[in-house]
């Protein structure tokens, strides 16, 4: 009888724990405005990515720190009509490959090379957003292959840190500051990245929220400082002068973000974009009014308008 009852224990046990597996969430729920297309690198590295619209160019977009994909939605929506629109999520976010313990420069930059080289891109205009735009820059400076032109949506790597201020920055940014995040100061924290957030941005809220009951957010957690540690790692400034192909650059005038309010008050965001921009000799620097760090979103269409009198 004894025994029964432990073989009953168990059977309900497991049962209860592949229950609560059933039903813990995930990133790979979300929904995606377009058909999400999956494809695996050479380093096993799984990246999901969107590719819509058609043209002889290809715009590839790379987003920012803590974000997706879904970012560049209302800039794919209208470039999708003269070009050929592919954004990805970069390992670690969205419903991009989570197992990687390397989130640096460096390895962004190889793994946009990578994903470049298995689909064959040829003609590549190359958009980057805050430190999309980071990786961007490090992309091109490894190598311009099959790339014609550089797009930078209020890029990180423009702003400049001394060493102090880096070792400040990584060490009170980290995996418990996040989690411990309530969900007002999440509200918080997207709502800074805009001038004045739109209604239409609220989902991001909402997906953070979300991720936060996923079996990916303490990776997540993890992932995060791991990125902004490669930031500072690999300074890009001194490097741009190496940039040798058309870049537009794109600010916010109200970017709240660049430059860190914190260490750098004196600072504004034009003094910021100005001094990477003289950096880039073939570059030409468009200030938003109105926008906020993430610009592209808050207004997409003066953006967008920005973005094809540069390409055309």
């Amino acid at each position: 009888m004894k025994n029964i009852f432990i073989v009953l224990l168990s059977f309900c046990f497991n049962s209860y724990l592949f229950a609560q597996t059933e039903n813990q969430k995930s990133m790979q729920d979300w929904e995606y405005p377009y058909e999400v297309h999956h494809v695996e690198l050479s380093d096993s590295t799984e990246i999901a990515y969107i590719d819509e619209g058609k043209g002889k160019c290809t715009l590839l977009f790379l987003h920012g720190l803590g974000s997706y994909l879904k970012a560049w939605t209302k800039n794919i929506e209208v470039l999708k009509e003269d070009y050929r629109c592919i954004a990805l999520d970069l390992p670690g976010y969205g419903k991009s490959s989570k197992e990687n313990e390397v989130s640096d420069m460096t390895f962004f930059a190889e793994t946009v090379r990578s994903f470049m080289d298995k689909l064959k891109l040829k003609k590549v205009i190359l958009v980057g957003h805050s430190m999309g735009g980071q990786v961007a820059m490090h992309t091109v400076l490894k190598s311009d292959r099959n790339i014609k032109k550089l797009i930078l949506i209020a890029p990180a790597g423009f702003e400049t840190f001394t060493e102090q201020e880096s070792t400040w920055l990584q060490s009170v940014y980290t995996a418990e500051l996040i989690k411990a995040t309530t969900e007002e100061q999440i509200a918080k924290n997207f709502e800074i990245n805009f001038f004045q957030m739109p209604d239409d941005a609220r989902f991001m809220i909402e997906d953070r929220l979300y991720m936060r009951q996923t079996v990916e957010y303490d990776d997540y957690c993890e992932m995060v400082p791991k990125c902004v540690k490669g930031m500072l790692d690999e300074p890009v400034f001194e490097e741009l002068p190496g940039i040798k192909m058309p870049t537009l650059v794109v600010y916010g005038k109200n970017d709240y973000l660049i430059p860190n309010k914190y260490l750098h008050p004196d600072l504004t965001p034009i003094e910021v974009a100005v001094s990477g921009q003289k950096q880039i000799a073939k570059s030409t620097l468009k200030m938003i009014p109105n926008a906020g760090h993430f610009v592209q979103w808050e207004q997409s269409e003066e953006v967008n308008k920005v973005i094809l009198k540069f390409l055309k």
